[in-house]
């Protein structure tokens, strides 16, 4: 009797792993400008940037990054966290591949990272910042829990929370 095939690449559940060269140089594509960059990484990452850099140029201390993919297939989402406060797991550099938005994976990537920054740290509070104009990204956070801390945002930046996971 033979046994049956492998799962397809696309059947195979979403998951986070640790990024490999090759998804260095597909996040590289995913950011195709300056406001892009800063948008999405901060103003310490200066566009252009070589994608073979990102490992040192997204360094923080206490970083974790992750790819979300089918197993091994490409990525499909780029993460971080690290703790910024006993715990407290701050999300951060969250962005997903152009072809893989509008389909609900905002809401499963951040799931996934709050429950990695859960179970390897035993974070009980995630916080992030968030553009105010950034809508789509507002509405999955707001999804998941998150609340607007006022007296830490800006005119420009929401400083978000949420307790508990």
């Amino acid at each position: 009797m033979d046994s049956p095939p492998d799962a397809a690449p696309d059947l195979a559940p979403l998951g986070l792993r640790p990024p490999e060269a090759a998804d260095y140089a597909a996040l590289g594509k995913w950011i195709t400008d300056a406001d892009t960059c800063i948008r999405w990484a901060g103003p310490r990452l200066k566009f252009p940037f070589k994608p073979a850099r990102l490992p040192q140029l997204l360094a923080e201390p206490g970083a974790n990054s992750f790819v979300m993919s089918r197993g091994p297939g490409p990525a499909l989402g780029f993460c971080q966290f690290w703790v910024r406060d006993p715990g407290v797991a701050h999300l951060a550099r969250i962005i997903l591949a152009p072809e893989a938005r509008g389909q609900g994976l905002g809401t499963t990537l951040c799931g996934l990272l709050m429950a990695e920054a859960a179970r390897s740290t035993g974070a009980g509070a995630f916080t992030l910042r968030v553009y105010r104009d950034n809508d789509a990204a507002l509405a999955i956070y707001e999804r998941l829990g998150f609340a607007v801390v006022p007296g830490l945002s800006d005119e420009r930046i929401f400083s978000m929370r949420k307790e508990g996971y």
